[in-house]
Order: C-alpha cells, then sequence, then structure tokens
C-alpha cells in the first residue's frame, strides 16, 4: 500500500514521505496490517519530524526514533491481531523514505525494496529481509538461489506484526539528480533490473513511470501484489527543492 505526502514542520520545511507496506500472504488481514502499520506510523513520525527541526534533535536521535516508530507500529499490529479471532497472524512489511534535505533516511522491516536511481544505475540499497538473504549472507545459499529459486525467498525473517521485528534505519545524502524508487516484490519478481533502469533513465513524471513499471510487471505475469511509488528532488526557481 502506498503513501506519498508532504508533512510541513516548524519554519514552513517539508519533509517528503514515501512508503511502501505489503501485506503478508494477501487477503484482509494483509490489507487491514499494512493499513494500521502505515497509518501508525505516520503519525508518530509526523511529531518526529517536528521535534527534528524545532529542537535540533541529532541525527542519532531522529534515528532511534524511526526505530520506535516501526516498534509502535509492529505492537499496534500485534495488538489487533491478538484482540480479533479474524487478525490473527496478520503482518506486513514496511519500508520508508524520508526526506529532510539534504538528507534521506531509509526505515526498513521486511522485503519491501528501496533502489536509487543516479548515474544512469539502478542500485539496491534495501537488504532483504528473507530466510534466503540470511542463509546467502551466511554462505549457505548461492546467490543464484537466494535470488528466488527457494521458497525461503518468501519467508519473512522480520516483518511488522510478525514473530520478530528487526527494523534498519540509515541515513543517506540526497541529491538532484537521485531518482528514489519504492516497491514491493510484485515488481522485482516479474521486471528486470536493467528495465527498471531503463524507464528510470526516461523519466517524465513520477506517476508516468510508475504506471510504466506497473505495465511491465503485468505483462511479465503479475502473480503478486504490486506497490510502486517514485520520487525525486526537483528544484525550486528560490533554491529550496520540492518533490515529484
Amino acid at each position: 500500500m502506498p503513501d506519498l505526502a508532504e508533512i510541513p514542520v516548524a519554519e514552513e520545511r517539508l519533509a517528503s514521505l514515501m512508503m511502501v507496506a505489503d501485506g503478508v500472504g494477501g487477503g484482509r488481514k494483509g490489507e487491514a496490517a499494512s493499513r494500521l502499520a502505515v497509518e501508525e506510523l505516520t503519525q508518530y513520525i509526523t511529531e518526529s519530524v517536528r521535534c527534528y527541526y524545532s529542537a535540533e534533535t541529532g541525527d542519532t536521535d531522529f534515528t532511534r526514533a524511526l526505530e520506535a516508530g516501526a516498534i509502535k507500529s509492529h505492537q499496534a499490529v500485534i495488538e489487533r491481531g491478538a484482540s480479533d479471532p479474524d487478525s490473527r497472524g496478520m503482518a506486513t512489511t514496511l519500508t520508508l523514505l524520508i526526506s529532510v534535505w539534504p538528507w534521506c533516511y531509509l526505515l526498513q522491516v521486511g522485503d519491501s525494496r528501496y533502489y536509487q536511481y543516479r548515474d544512469g544505475k539502478l542500485i539496491q540499497i534495501s537488504r532483504d529481509q528473507t530466510m534466503a538473504q540470511e542463509l546467502l549472507d551466511s554462505g549457505v545459499f548461492a546467490a543464484s538461489i537466494a535470488s528466488g529459486q527457494s521458497p525461503l525467498s518468501n519467508m519473512l525473517s522480520s516483518s511488522i506484526g510478525g514473530h520478530q521485528s528487526a527494523p534498519v534505519v540509515k541515513r543517506l545524502p540526497n541529491s538532484w539528480s537521485t531518482i528514489h524508487l519504492l516497491c514491493s516484490d510484485g515488481l522485482t519478481r516479474h521486471v528486470s533490473d536493467e528495465r527498471i533502469a531503463k524507464r528510470l533513465g526516461a523519466i517524465k513524471s513520477a506517476q508516468q513511470v510508475c504506471e510504466d513499471l506497473l505495465q511491465d510487471a503485468l505483462e511479465g505475469g503479475g502473480t503478486d501484489n504490486i506497490t510502486i511509488t517514485v520520487g525525486r528532488a526537483v528544484a525550486r526557481e528560490d533554491g529550496t527543492s520540492q518533490n515529484d
């Protein structure tokens, strides 16, 4: 479930938020889990960003705030599942990018991905939190197996609402030339990195490139939920940044 918003903060500064939450297992439980996680985290982060500006909060404190927001969402999903038998077992991935110029912060739980496209190259910044990736990192799996040829590629080692949640936060420099892509595995399962890079390299607008990538994924099989959000910083005439 994609969500792209601009959050007003003190002194009329803006933080840009991109988020993907892909419900585990599909169906109503997955949809409810992703919606609840996004609602909880958006509310928490809105206040955290205000504090970041008004109190000049350091990067370490802001990173911890993002981690705390993910855990808060995790607990909310667990509590909903415990209180409602129909929601038992609900869980979701959660990948978020928040831009506080000239930096951006990545928060990830699960296997929805974050890519950067710059200088003609597509770079996966996030790391899949799956059992296959864990085994690859430990040297048990070959890369070809972990890339999708094993059922363990679909088994999350960390999620919001699951047995374990291990949020990872990174601070990254932003730039005018960087295009940001967040997506569920419904895109990457059916569209190659080369094709994604070609689409992003020919970008005319965020909406246009999302529609093109969606069509590519559908033509490639479309066997899973396909969520795509793309953003880039665009300079205003006064030299400040806005987002496309």
